[in-house]
């Protein structure tokens, strides 16, 4: 398989709305009539009446974003202006890396709780364990404070220092650690051999998603011989995006040839296509792949290319329907506007804006008692002011994201397993090459 170079990203990094985006210098405008100058005359009328007469004086900046993200916001809910520091902070998403200390973190009884430190980091070689709890920030109390921001607080740049507090059972004294920030790499994909099953669980798609699957591939190749190897489990659920040639990396590290996706806009000549090359990373062995209403954009990607190519089986139940393109045009001040250019199809010519993937096999997850009636459907269909997709009904898109903690009860899971071992038995698994239906056959 040949990596190619693509200007194109996809994918919200945060929340359930995904995005599709693509980076642009600049992009070429038709100059508005003369009745649009004379609206913009008005606009510029009451923005000085607010400024010079409101009963309090108001921030002249946010309010000119804010009438900006109105006028984006009537488009669809995707479109949207970024500020300096949003738009930083979607970079280092998208890059896959950060300046920090390397603990994974929850919020519990109001203070930071650590769930694990991140191996060869800051905070692994400063001490700190798995169950501390982190009280103060460079002095200041974190109770009160948002998960949020107090991991805002512990990113920083590269070489700077933190100080945490620290309380630890079983230690009758806060512990004060210095701790020097360094570059932390986002894992983008986590991997594990269940017996004779790979399990793949991409977690999003930044710069380092391809090169940690294809790493992980690898490692779980020399963990169980081929002959022994029964297939791959591709888990998307729960992944809300990123970059969209990350995405078309990791559908071509399955396929050996076939459109992965093709991104339209209002101009008929700007549709891009791009395909698979030869090369199959785990072999042609069978594979399934998991997906939920946590499954946007870049995930609806790859299980869109998968399921149309018959390479895999998708497993689940219906994704999000986010199937529009989104253009990053650099702004002033470092800011960026979000503005949503195109659709995306998958092989067979189908969009899934307002849709999503439907799977080949629908399995739900059931909810724990203290879930029942809080978990709601997610999907694009549901968003106020969304795109209408070619294919959307009233039926929508989307469905509960949820994913157990612990493996032995993950539903879906466990059927994909059943299903690679020949426990379970199913007409779409394995899937019939014979019957891809693609778009250029269908119009012949």
């Amino acid at each position: 398989m040949i990596r190619r170079a693509s200007l194109m990203l996809v994918g919200a990094l945060m929340g359930a709305t995904a995005m599709s985006v693509v980076y642009s210098a600049g992009v070429p405008a038709q100059a508005a009539g003369t009745s649009t100058y004379k609206e913009l005359a008005i606009f510029g009328d009451v923005f000085e009446r607010v400024r010079a007469q409101y009963v309090t004086p108001p921030d002249e900046k946010k309010l000119i974003e804010a009438a900006i993200n109105g006028m984006l916001s009537s488009l669809d809910p995707h479109s949207s202006y970024m500020n300096a520091q949003e738009a930083a902070d979607m970079q280092t998403q998208t890059k896959g890396e950060f300046g920090g200390i390397g603990i994974e973190v929850t919020m519990e009884n109001e203070l930071i709780k650590v769930i694990t430190p991140i191996d060869d980091t800051p905070g692994a070689k400063a001490g700190i364990l798995a169950g501390d709890y982190i009280s103060e920030i460079n002095g200041q109390p974190v109770r009160g404070m948002k998960l949020s921001a107090a991991v805002d607080k512990m990113r920083g740049a590269v070489g700077t220092s933190i100080k945490l507090t620290i309380l630890r059972k079983g230690v009758e004294k806060p512990i004060e650690l210095n701790v020097k920030r360094e570059v932390i790499p986002i894992r983008a994909v986590k991997s594990r051999v269940d017996g004779d099953v790979g399990y793949l669980r991409v977690i999003s798609f930044t710069e380092k998603t391809f090169d940690d699957l294809q790493a992980a591939i690898a490692k779980i190749k020399k963990q169980v011989p081929e002959d022994k190897l029964k297939g791959y489990v591709l888990d998307l659920r729960l992944n809300p995006g990123g970059l969209l040639d990350q995405a078309i990396y990791v559908s071509d590290a399955f396929l050996q040839k076939g459109e992965i996706v093709s991104t339209r806009s209002r101009d008929p000549e700007d549709t891009r296509r791009f395909n698979a090359t030869p090369g199959d990373l785990t072999d042609g062995k069978p594979l399934i792949v998991l997906v939920n209403g946590g499954s946007a954009s870049a995930s609806e990607i790859v299980a869109g290319a998968l399921q149309d190519l018959k390479r895999a089986t998708v497993v689940g139940t219906r994704s999000f329907g986010k199937g529009s393109v989104q253009t990053i045009i650099p702004m002033g001040d470092k800011g960026a506007l979000r503005l949503t250019t195109a659709l995306y199809y998958t092989p067979s010519g189908k969009s899934i804006q307002g849709t999503g993937i439907h799977p080949d096999i629908t399995v739900e997850e059931p909810l724990p008692a203290d879930l029942k009636g809080k978990l709601k459907p997610e999907g694009e269909s549901a968003l106020p002011g969304h795109i209408q997709g070619q294919s959307e009904t009233e039926e929508g898109s989307g469905s509960v994201a949820y994913v157990p903690p612990d493996p032995k009860d993950d539903v879906q899971l466990n059927y994909a397993l059943d299903l690679l071992r020949g426990v379970k038995k199913d007409p779409s698994f394995p899937p019939d090459p014979n019957k891809v239906v693609l778009e250029n056959a269908k119009k012949n």
